[in-house]
């Protein structure tokens, strides 16, 4: 179905009547002009803000819409978890072309509330516009925290210990993989001299044995899991960001925000055999790949030296 013979309010009432009920922190959702929402007492509200464009930021040809809407909904959670803070709300600014149907948009919406279910999130409001160009996504997530549990990016010391939660890479090997296959379809593509010979063009992309890294870079995860077991062992890190633009760069984040150096080792980068045996395959350097990959959305944090057993 068109969305034009569906019209714009019926668009957000089937948007909204797939929504789970709301938290008791979200007092209003979807259906009023605004979202009102009521934060614990002592807490503060923080916010956060991803755009999203076709052909910048996503390629549909391999980018699923169900693996983008979850995406974008957890890259907005994951600067949240960054801050030390939990995710209350979500809103989705979402503009269309024509070339999208009513069933488009329920599989997009379906990984937004996929991610908002899995981080226990309201999807309490947004807004949907025609596009004459592709598509374009903007998500803002609402969370809170105490003022004194906030972690910015400027309190790292002297000594502290470096910390990553998890393996690097990984998300950036995906994308070379995705973007070998999407390569080689088009030159199949164009080499086919009929619009039937394209039409019977049987491409079958070869990702055997990197699902893994397909994954990481389509469907990352915000590792609030990381976050909640920092708090159950009582650890406030005094310096936290999450790694989506490489390592490298958000370490120099860290470093200048809190006016320190660092020194880190190659051979402690945490790298994923699979991220390894496919850099080697399309002849890169895993340890660039690390670095400077990007899209991991792990946490990189620092803390005091006394917290190495606990943090280990």
């Amino acid at each position: 179905m068109q969305i034009s013979e569906l019209g714009e309010f019926r668009l957000i009432d089937r948007i909204a009547s797939a929504l789970p009920p709301l938290h008791a922190h979200t007092l209003r959702g979807i259906g009023d002009d605004c979202a009102v929402l009521r934060p614990e007492a002592g807490e503060v509200f923080l916010s956060t803000t991803d755009l999203l464009m076709e052909g910048i930021h996503f390629d549909l040809v391999y980018s699923p819409l169900r693996h983008l809407g979850y995406k974008a909904a957890v890259v907005n959670l994951s600067d949240l978890y960054a801050m030390n803070a939990t995710p209350r709300q979500l809103l989705a600014g979402v503009a269309l072309s024509k070339r999208f149907a009513v069933e488009d948009v329920d599989e997009l919406y379906a990984g937004i509330r996929l991610a908002c279910q899995q981080h226990e999130v309201d999807l309490a409001g947004g807004d949907t516009s025609a596009s004459l160009t592709g598509l374009t996504l903007s998500l803002t997530a609402l969370g809170t925290a105490q003022p004194d549990d906030i972690c910015g990016r400027d309190g790292a010391q002297d000594t502290d210990l470096i910390c990553v939660s998890g393996n690097l890479g990984a998300a950036y090997l995906g994308l070379c993989l995705l973007e070998r296959e999407k390569g080689i379809y088009l030159s199949q593509l164009r080499a086919a001299k009929s619009e039937a010979a394209r039409r019977a063009l049987n491409f079958a992309p070869d990702f055997s044995g990197r699902e893994y890294l397909l994954e990481r870079f389509l469907k990352p995860e915000a590792r609030r899991d990381i976050i909640l077991a920092l708090r159950a062992a009582g650890i406030r890190p005094t310096a936290m960001i999450d790694v989506s633009d490489g390592l490298s760069s958000e370490l120099l984040h860290i470093c200048q925000r809190s006016g320190v150096g660092c020194r880190i080792y190659e051979d402690r980068l945490p790298i994923d055999y699979q991220t390894a045996v496919a850099a080697e395959e399309l002849n890169l350097n895993v340890s660039t790949c690390a670095l400077n990959g990007g899209e991991d959305y792990e946490l990189l944090f620092t803390v005091p030296l006394s917290a190495h057993e606990q943090v280990e």
